[in-house]
């Protein structure tokens, strides 16, 4: 196999103390089995950025000890309700929430894609996100006729260490497709590394491959890949599994008062039941 193709447990390896980490929205492609090997091991001051939101992998990460601080739009399980660790840390003040916007987020990122040290935008002008964000900056256009009056925020660029995906397969030199998921192709281009957990690593180049080949993210972006069925587990990846309710209310119930140490063993021990593993091959 390629250098690149490695297992999941070398790629939470890679994951030091301290690093910010871009994490996919739950519908996007999220690399659970990645996260519960990072959970299971114990990392410390993680910086999350939720892309532009986040729910089960920051929750987890979260409640296994594992962040320092989060900077999203929100941290919610959708129709499972409010994220129970994330929740908790926070009214206990036990991690810094830098609260933003799904615009600001991109913002922030697409700066880092395009190399440059931040990005305008106005839709949070006049809003009370402002007073809370001290390194988003107001200015006037310098391209505006008169004497100024129309004011534009600038987002720093956002420059994670490492951004996490996971996507249906990848070949072996490690060149990812992730379909229409476009935001998986701006964490990548922004981030410094990018982990990506696969369903399936294929033989052939899929840039050989004319309908698949405008999904691809070129593996110049992806530093290692590790083939994990069920990858996403317990949320669903796409069309391809359904999200297990049964483990999510599992997750739910401990981690609304479980210890770190509790999250951390469950992050060991969770693996997908056997009746999903057909569904993702």
């Amino acid at each position: 196999m390629s250098g690149r193709i490695a297992s999941v447990e070398a790629l939470a390896e890679e994951v030091r103390d301290g690093s910010r980490i871009a994490l996919p929205v739950d519908y996007g492609g999220v690399p659970m089995a990645l996260t519960r090997a990072i959970a299971a091991r114990g990392v410390q001051d993680l910086d999350l950025v939720g892309v532009p939101i986040s729910g089960l992998q920051a929750d987890m990460l979260i409640g296994a000890g594992c962040a320092r601080s989060v900077e999203t739009s929100a941290v919610t399980l959708g129709e499972f309700g409010s994220a129970p660790a994330f929740t908790r840390a926070v009214k206990e003040g036990r991690i810094r929430l830098k609260d933003a916007t799904c615009p600001a987020i991109y913002a922030g990122l697409q700066a880092a894609e395009k190399g440059i040290p931040f990005m305008p935008i106005r839709g949070i002008l006049e809003s009370d996100i402002l007073a809370n964000r001290p390194d988003w900056k107001v200015i006037d256009n310098p391209f505006a006729e008169g004497d100024g009056g129309d004011p534009i925020v600038l987002i720093p660029a956002i420059r994670p260490d490492i951004a996490t995906i996971h996507a249906p397969l990848a070949d072996r030199d490690g060149n990812v497709w992730i379909g229409r998921r476009r935001e998986l192709m701006t964490m990548t281009h922004a981030a410094r590394r990018t982990l990506a957990t696969v369903e399936r690593v294929v033989d052939g180049n899929l840039f050989e491959n004319e309908e698949l080949s405008a999904g691809v993210i070129p593996n110049l972006y992806i530093d290692q890949v590790a083939e994990v069925a069920m990858g996403s587990w317990p949320l669903n990846l796409w069309d391809r599994y359904p999200i297990d309710e049964a483990a999510m209310r599992a997750y739910i119930e401990l981690a609304q008062t479980g210890s770190a140490a509790d999250i951390r063993r469950f992050a060991a021990e969770a693996v997908p039941p056997k009746l999903y593993s057909a569904a993702a091959e």
